[in-house]
C-alpha cells in the first residue's frame, strides 16, 4: 500500500514533469515562430544582384491616358507614343487596332502599329531585373500582367514607370490609376501569369540599356518590313555609333 505522503510525492513529480514538457513545448514553438519570421524577413529582403546595382528609387514622368481596364491596350500604347512626340489619343487607335473585334490579336496589332509610326519595338527578357534596368535608364516599359482575384482575373496592359528598391515595390500606370504600387513578388507573379511579355517602344536612335545587338537588329528588320526603311536604317546606324 502507498500511503498519502508517497502519493503526494508521486503526484508532485508527475506534475513537475508535465510542467517541464509544457515549458519545452512552448520554447520549441517560440523558436519555430522566430525562425519562420526570420525566414520570411530574409525572403522579403532578398533582391537580385542586378537590381542592387540600380539607383534606389526611380519614377518616370510622361503622358498617361487613364481609362477602363478593358481599354488598357490602346490607353498604354497611346501614352507611350505621346511620350515619343506623336500626337495621338487612345480613341484614335481603336480603328487601326481593329477594336472592338480583334482583341485576340491586340498584342501583335499594337506592335505593328507602333512600327507604322516609325518606332522600334524591342522585346525584353521576362524577369524583373531586365525590366527595372530599362526604367532606371529612363525608358518606360509596356508590360502585360494579370489583374483580378483567384476567382476572376484577366490580362491587362500597363506602363512600368518606376520602382523603389528599398520598399521592393514597382510603380505601374494602369487603368484609372496613375500610381499603382505593387510588391516585387506580387508583380512578378502577375507578370508571369500573363505570359511574361514586355517591350520597349523606342525611337530609332534610342538604344536600350544593356542592348542585345542581335535583338535590336531583328527589331530594326521588323521595322523595315513594315515600310519604315529609313527609320530602320537609322536604328542600325545608332547601334554602331552608340
Amino acid at each position: 500500500m502507498i500511503d498519502g505522503k508517497a502519493r503526494r510525492a508521486i503526484a508532485w513529480r508527475l506534475n513537475k514533469r508535465v510542467m517541464m514538457v509544457r515549458v519545452f513545448s512552448r520554447i520549441r514553438s517560440l523558436m519555430l515562430i522566430v525562425g519562420c519570421i526570420a525566414g520570411l524577413a530574409g525572403c522579403a529582403g532578398s533582391v537580385a544582384p542586378e537590381i542592387k546595382r540600380l539607383p534606389e528609387r526611380v519614377e518616370l514622368s510622361g503622358t498617361f491616358y487613364r481609362g477602363q481596364s478593358y481599354q488598357s491596350g490602346p490607353q498604354v500604347l497611346a501614352s507611350l507614343l505621346s511620350r515619343q512626340g506623336i500626337v495621338i489619343t487612345p480613341g484614335l487607335l481603336d480603328k487601326p487596332l481593329h477594336l472592338p473585334g480583334a482583341e485576340d490579336r491586340l498584342q501583335q496589332n499594337m506592335q505593328n502599329l507602333a512600327r507604322e509610326y516609325g518606332m522600334v519595338v524591342y522585346p525584353l527578357d521576362s524577369h524583373l531585373p531586365a525590366l527595372l534596368t530599362q526604367v532606371a535608364a529612363g525608358y518606360p516599359v509596356m508590360v502585360r500582367f494579370t489583374e483580378g482575384s483567384a476567382f476572376w482575373a484577366e490580362p491587362r496592359y500597363a506602363i512600368l514607370a518606376g520602382y523603389n528598391r528599398q520598399k521592393q515595390t514597382v510603380l505601374l500606370r494602369a487603368g484609372m490609376d496613375r500610381r499603382l504600387l505593387m510588391g516585387f513578388s506580387s508583380f512578378e507573379s502577375a507578370f508571369e501569369n500573363a505570359g511574361g511579355w514586355a517591350i520597349l517602344i523606342q525611337k530609332p536612335d534610342q538604344i536600350p540599356a544593356n542592348v542585345d545587338q542581335q535583338r535590336w537588329l531583328k527589331a530594326a528588320s521588323d521595322l523595315a518590313q513594315s515600310g519604315q526603311e529609313q527609320a530602320a536604317a537609322r536604328a542600325k546606324k545608332a547601334l554602331t555609333t552608340k
